[in-house]
């Protein structure tokens, strides 16, 4: 069930339902909608383009040696790589945004027609806790029936509170979907690295070398002892709202923390079902798994779903 790698990250599928929906490659759409058009100018609020950010694009250093880096995810060498001009999004698509999407579209994510995603053990009520399954070797999760993006920790739970923190329970098919309704794409790795290290060369963080830089904190990570005790330290145990924390120097909220975010592009040319992840979540921890580091890489198959799972949108432009 999990990647041969630390998995703090997402527990991943396949999810043996995956066959029965009726569209494996957008999810499934209820009759009568059209989940995948471009968003007309009127949807432009829903869409983002208010919050997206141009650059210029250009040749920077991607990738790290860093001895803090995890052995095969792939981050170095250190290479120069160029990309062209794009633009993405501030932050992560919240809930509201996606709320939009599904009430236009009739979009029915794949969590919804698996029955269920993945949320941390910690989040869950003691019945529903005891009572759902666990991936072996991550027992921090469990497989939650009527977990989905509007019920974050199952049936009784709600987004009140939540509307501009990131959608999670989301596969990449269901923000391939997204981006393709609001004309927009999931960015390339390339892309995302470039635009959250924020004009800084071979920086740790979009914000610098250090953590905490005198002391303050930068992003949603886990603060304590992983995965027993959370200080919530930085102010937050599950996801933060998208425009917390200060943003990096070109404008990029949360790029570090908060939640996984999908990217275009597949983890390897083997592995054309797995498609590469970026930023790390609030799960994320220096003892076991550091990945909030700019350069830093996971991966998921495209039909696995988590509550620390999410993404930001990108367009291309020129």
């Amino acid at each position: 069930m999990s990647l041969p790698m630390k998995s703090c990250c997402a527990p991943s599928g396949p999810k043996p339902q995956a066959r029965d929906l009726p569209d494996t490659h957008e999810g499934a759409v209820r009759s009568g909608t059209a989940a995948c058009r471009p968003a007309h100018a009127e949807n432009a609020e829903y869409a983002g383009y208010a919050d997206r950010i141009s650059l210029p694009g250009g040749t920077f250093r991607m990738g790290s040696e860093d001895a803090d880096a995890n052995p095969g995810d792939g981050e170095g060498p250190v290479r120069d790589v160029s990309v062209p001009p794009f633009a993405i999004d501030a932050h992560a698509v919240t809930n509201t945004r996606f709320a939009a999407f599904v009430e236009q579209t009739g979009y029915v994510t794949e969590a919804e027609g698996f029955g269920w995603s993945y949320v941390f053990a910690k989040f869950l009520p003691g019945p529903l806790r005891k009572t759902s399954p666990r991936p072996p070797g991550t027992l921090w999760w469990c497989g939650v029936q009527g977990a989905l993006w509007n019920r974050p920790e199952g049936p009784d739970s709600r987004l009140d509170g939540r509307w501009d923190h990131p959608v999670i329970h989301v596969t990449w098919r269901d923000a391939t979907a997204f981006c393709r309704w609001a004309g927009g794409r999931l960015p390339t790795e390339a892309e995302w690295e470039y635009a959250a290290r924020g004009g800084l060369d071979q920086a740790r963080y979009p914000w610098g070398d250090e953590l905490t830089p005198g002391g303050e904190h930068r992003c949603n990570i886990w603060q304590g002892t992983f995965p027993f005790r959370n200080t919530e330290a930085d102010g937050f145990a599950g996801t933060a709202p998208v425009d917390a924390f200060e943003p990096n120097g070109f404008g990029l909220y949360n790029v570090a923390g908060n939640v996984w975010e999908w990217s275009a592009d597949p983890w390897q040319d083997s592995h054309p079902d797995r498609r590469a992840m970026r930023g790390g979540s609030y799960l994320c921890h220096d003892s076991y798994c550091n990945r909030y580091r700019v350069a830093a890489r996971t991966a998921n198959t495209v039909d696995s779903s988590a509550g620390n799972l999410g993404f930001r949108m990108a367009w291309d432009i020129g």
